[in-house]
């Protein structure tokens, strides 16, 4: 049969346009799940069961409306034929999602010992916006990558262009806000939140070229929806990629990781300010160290993953070598010390960055091939969902481990306890997440890299 899956259709530039996409992803995200909670809580002194319960219903919100939105943008609408069956989602979702980041940081000027539940409608009420803005433009993002990439080498090339962009985006979504916040000023948080969405929409406007469909592409969808007379219910398409192994094991060991990441990233505010005794300027010092770790080792994650052709594997290694660095982060208490052991972490890390994204493809032509059909809206959706949960997991340890340990706001030496409970959710918390995650991970998934061969050339077969 003729190798056309083996070849690179799309420039590097396109390539690389695309990963500025994940570079906003990842640029809003970081100062969204550093500095949320922490701001409640710490700034604006919100009880911590009310902050945790605030994020418990953002996240539930954010299950609900990501796969809804995964399945509703399925279909073909009028501008499809026009403009592509995932772009026109990405702008309609990308710049509202933007300028709701700003609205999370401007509450109303309310005494939390008052009307405490007036803030927490607040956050309620612009985290669940900022949510359904951001699932409408990622959702369209994430699953143009196995439509318009379809080859393993293009993706795994894509992956190789496009990580080391993301990691710039990680980076400035990290160092950007602690230079700009000074604790107990609120109007630092306000001013953070006007410099990022400037720097996203710079971003956004880089990241529009790789996100545009072809016109192959496009005609290729057309075609085939055309063919298919009835459409799953959503319900229907829940049930079909549930029943997926590949897919279960995927998401389950995907939530756990997310898990690991949300948590450390809310704890490190909490860590630097109230065990390590520093400003919170240090965070954007300890978010270079594991950053150049990431930045150094994802590419050659990428190569192994190209030398031995099993992106299995590949993760595994990454997962272990993750695992076995955040079980010092439970005891560490040196600022130094902790800056080295999280170059290795974000070595670890970056093996999960480059990855993730080749294996939900294998995933997704795991599912073309055999129902014959191209759902990669409900997958992102449904990815979404789950890695959501760990919102309700970052967002339940903090919480419930200040109440526990008699955490306080107002005061920036904590009890030996109280630090303790910090460790909880920096280190120990997110070691067990990664942890079952590579378990789960080794035992339960299985795609070869045979399978994954077999199912490219069925696909080639289909046409799709």
């Amino acid at each position: 049969m003729e190798q056309k899956q083996f070849q690179v259709e799309h420039s590097k530039l396109n390539m690389a346009s695309y990963g500025a996409g994940k570079a906003l992803n990842e640029f809003i995200a970081m100062a969204f799940s550093t500095f949320a909670f922490y701001y409640y809580e710490v700034e604006l002194r919100l009880n911590p069961l009310l902050a945790g319960l605030g994020f418990v219903i953002f996240a539930v919100w954010n299950a609900v409306n990501d796969p809804l939105v995964g399945h509703l943008t399925n279909r073909p609408f009028s501008f499809t034929r026009k403009w592509g069956r995932r772009f026109p989602w990405v702008l309609i979702g990308g710049i509202p999602w933007l300028l709701s980041y700003f609205l999370i940081f401007t509450p109303p000027a309310l005494d939390p010992a008052t009307q405490p539940w007036l803030i927490f409608a607040w956050l309620v009420f612009a985290t669940c916006l900022f949510d359904t803005f951001n699932s409408i433009w990622w959702i369209g993002f994430a699953a143009l990558f196995p439509d318009k990439f379809r080859s393993l080498k293009e993706r795994r090339t894509v992956q190789a262009i496009a990580t080391p962009i993301g990691i710039l985006g990680i980076a400035l979504g990290f160092i950007i806000p602690p230079i700009l916040i000074q604790e107990g000023v609120l109007m630092s948080y306000v001013i953070q939140a006007g410099v990022m969405i400037i720097g996203g929409f710079i971003i956004f406007i880089a990241s529009l070229p790789g996100c545009r469909e072809d016109q192959i592409t496009i005609d290729r969808y057309l075609a085939t929806h055309e063919k298919v007379s009835e459409r799953e219910s959503f319900f229907g398409m829940m049930k079909m990629v549930l029943k997926q192994k590949s897919f279960v094991v995927f998401i389950t060991a995907y939530t756990l990781y997310r898990g690991l990441v949300l948590t450390m990233q809310a704890s490190l505010p909490y860590l630097v300010t109230n065990v390590l005794l520093e400003s919170t300027s240090v965070i954007s010092l300890l978010s270079i160290a594991f950053l150049v770790g990431a930045l150094i080792s994802a590419p050659l994650w990428i190569k192994l993953a190209h030398k031995t052709n099993n992106n299995k594997k590949v993760l595994i290694f990454a997962a272990i070598l993750l695992t076995g660095a955040t079980i010092p982060l439970i005891f560490i208490e040196s600022t130094l010390v902790l800056f080295f052991i999280l170059i290795i972490w974000g070595a670890g890390l970056g093996g999960f960055w480059a990855l993730l994204a080749p294996i939900l493809a294998d995933v997704i032509d795991e599912s073309v091939a055999t129902t014959g059909k191209r759902e990669e809206g409900i997958y992102s959706g449904v990815q979404a969902f789950f890695g959501r949960i760990a919102i309700i997991l970052q967002a339940l340890t903090i919480s419930l481990a200040h109440v526990a340990t008699g955490y306080n706001p107002a005061t920036k030496v904590q009890t030996g306890l109280a630090v303790f409970g910090i460790h909880f959710h920096f280190g120990l918390i997110p070691m067990i997440f990664i942890l079952l995650a590579t378990i789960i991970f080794w035992k339960g998934y299985d795609l070869t890299p045979e399978k994954v061969e077999i199912n490219q050339l069925r696909i080639e077969e289909l046409g799709l």
